[in-house]
């Protein structure tokens, strides 16, 4: 019984980066002598136990074959006898094909150690080709690993190509491919993820709004920017991805992808501002139309939700930044309008409502009134 550290453990030491999760393959035991041995099983589908000490997992050295289409379609094969190379063989790339024996010794039978020195997505072998979810786990590693100068190699992006001309694309669950893409949109270029995509004819079949150069280049620079800005949430980012989308469009696609709510609403509002923000003059903007804007975003109630707003209306309408920042100072004057006030001075019911936006509207008009000098 020999157990090997592998996968991204071993890729991310010898890339120099901080190894986070450890993860370890034993060959030439049972489940029973893993259980002998304090070990805990976890894994329903194959045996994966943790250790009964560092909690970190342990696999018994498995085969993988498939039975039928989508990335469900696998049968496992795990026993005593399975080598080490045929586990190392069912990954995806080359880069994640490595491991390492207790002595330090690396075990690279496929060569992951030259792709890492030549910045090299490659994959293993055709079995790559059996799971469709392996296009987008490779245009993820892309996004991670563009920073370090990476890319998909020739081969594979041929290989993957042609799993999309085959139809295994169609066949992926949108939850499993919304994973990818929230993961995709946290790595550190997520453009390349998308790039990816496009360049495999993958991203036709997923977000085909997005298929065409102009509109993938806007995406892309809106993607960019909301990226570089801190800490930005998995719902600003996925908003500014539809951004150039019509709003009818985004929310179709936003509910076929299965987005959480959250995003689907924030994509949502991003796009339906998106005409309307154009359309204020800049120079002479009416009062009416910045508190009707601020009444569709609700503000009122949800302003964390109006500042991601603005925040991705920014990175998705660069040449706009002008009436951005009315509309933030519209915002401003109007969420000072007390009701409790106006209560007090007798109005209440429908006067109440109408009370609340004529002193809302007063308050934006001499907030964003131009200036005489």
């Amino acid at each position: 019984m020999q157990a090997y550290l592998v996968g991204g453990a071993v890729r991310d030491e010898l890339l120099g980066l901080e190894v986070k999760d450890r993860d370890w393959v034993v060959v030439g035991a049972t489940p029973r002598e893993m259980l002998a041995n304090g070990f805990k099983q976890v894994g329903a589908d194959f045996p994966v136990f943790l250790h009964p000490r560092t909690r970190e997992e342990y696999a018994l050295a498995r085969t993988e074959r498939k039975q039928g289409r989508g990335y469900h379609g696998f049968t496992v094969y795990s026993a005593p006898d399975v080598t080490l190379e045929q586990d190392l063989k069912r990954r995806d790339l080359t880069i994640n094909a490595m491991a390492k024996a207790e002595n330090g010794d690396l075990v690279d039978p496929f060569e992951g150690r030259r792709d890492i020195e030549d910045r090299k997505l490659r994959h293993v072998s055709e079995a790559f080709a059996e799971d469709p979810l392996r296009i987008l786990r490779t245009a993820r590693f892309a996004a991670r690993f563009h920073p370090l100068g990476f890319s998909v190699c020739d081969q594979t992006m041929a290989l993957m190509k042609r799993m999309v001309d085959s139809g295994e694309v169609d066949h992926l669950v949108p939850e499993r491919v919304w994973q990818e893409f929230q993961r995709a949109l946290h790595e550190q270029a997520p453009e390349a993820f998308f790039e990816v995509l496009r360049d495999c004819g993958a991203l036709e079949v997923l977000i085909p709004e997005l298929a065409s150069e102009k509109v993938f280049q806007l995406a892309m620079a809106a993607l960019g920017c909301v990226h570089r800005r801190l800490h930005a949430e998995t719902e600003e980012r996925f908003a500014a991805l539809l951004s150039p989308l019509d709003a009818p469009v985004a929310k179709d696609r936003a509910k076929a992808l299965k987005a959480p709510n959250d995003c689907q609403n924030l994509a949502r509002l991003v796009t339906a501002f998106t005409p309307q923000i154009r359309d204020i003059d800049a120079q002479r903007p009416e009062a009416e139309t910045l508190l009707d804007l601020l009444d569709q975003a609700d503000v009122w109630r949800r302003p964390e939700r109006f500042s991601q707003l603005t925040k991705v209306l920014e990175c998705a309408l660069p040449g706009d930044s002008l009436t951005l920042d009315l509309l933030r100072t519209a915002s401003e004057a109007a969420t000072g309008v007390e009701p409790r006030t106006l209560l007090a001075q007798g109005y209440k019911g429908k006067e109440l409502g109408n009370a609340i936006r004529t002193e809302r509207l007063k308050r934006i008009g001499d907030a964003v009134a131009p200036t005489n000098h």
